[in-house]
């Protein structure tokens, strides 16, 4: 019998994108929930280098990384297939995945705990990047084509943590307006049903972030933002 196990934290965007993946698949696992600030003896010994979640263990084999990890769930488990077979497509996902997970997330992040001026400039740079994403959705329901894929489930964190923190803060990086075809991505995306068991509620997510390994001086600034916007509203 396989023995499938994943340490994650149910807030963490990447932990998510595996839980995911194993769920589009049907495949049985076992959650082991992680304190981020006191991590566990198992988890720094299965992943002594970064010491971070996810990690998924297969039969005792660890897999680090949520990207690797999603494709070594595909490789694995051949059901509900999240990388198409063709090369070209299969290296294009890749691609746009990479592009979301090393520029969109890191520009995008800035934009919450920027102000003024600097909110201005980092809203702009996080806007080039949105409107590439917008221009590849075109003719698409998802980055996928008819169904989630590997880059729908990397940019969870647009579609759900970024539009969930950008709210709470009063933020206007990615909207409706702005970004529909994006937006409507986001919304048929979380519309699913295995997308919607997987997220964590949304006012949990906006009331324990940032977590506190993230320092205190960030913890008390994001709520310093929050407890501003409550009161403009």
């Amino acid at each position: 019998m396989e023995e499938v196990k994943l340490f994650g934290h149910p807030l963490s965007p990447f932990s998510c994108r595996v839980e995911i993946a194993l769920k589009l698949k049907g495949i049985q696992y076992d959650f082991l929930l992680e304190d981020l600030s006191n991590k566990s003896p198992l988890l720094l010994q299965y992943n002594p280098v970064y010491k971070k979640v996810p990690v998924l263990l297969h039969n005792g084999k660890p897999i680090l990384e949520s990207v690797l990890i999603l494709e070594y769930i595909d490789e694995t488990w051949k059901t509900n297939p999240i990388l198409p077979d063709d090369p070209y497509e299969k290296a294009m996902a890749r691609f746009w995945a990479k592009f979301v997970e090393e520029k969109c997330l890191a520009a995008l992040s800035k934009t919450i705990w920027s102000t003024g001026e600097q909110y201005e400039k980092d809203k702009a740079e996080a806007g080039e990047l949105l409107k590439l994403l917008e221009n590849e959705l075109k003719g698409k329901k998802f980055f996928g084509g008819d169904r989630i894929g590997l880059v729908d489930i990397v940019a969870n964190f647009i579609a759900f943590w970024f539009r969930a923190l950008q709210e709470a803060v009063g933020l206007d990086v990615l909207t409706k307006d702005n970004f529909p075809k994006l937006w409507e991505w986001a919304e048929d995306y979380m519309n699913c049903s295995v997308i919607k068991e997987s997220l964590p509620p949304k006012d949990k997510l906006v009331a324990d972030f940032p977590p506190p390994y993230m320092g205190e001086h960030l913890v008390a600034y994001f709520k310093s933002r929050l407890a501003s916007s409550a009161t403009t509203k």
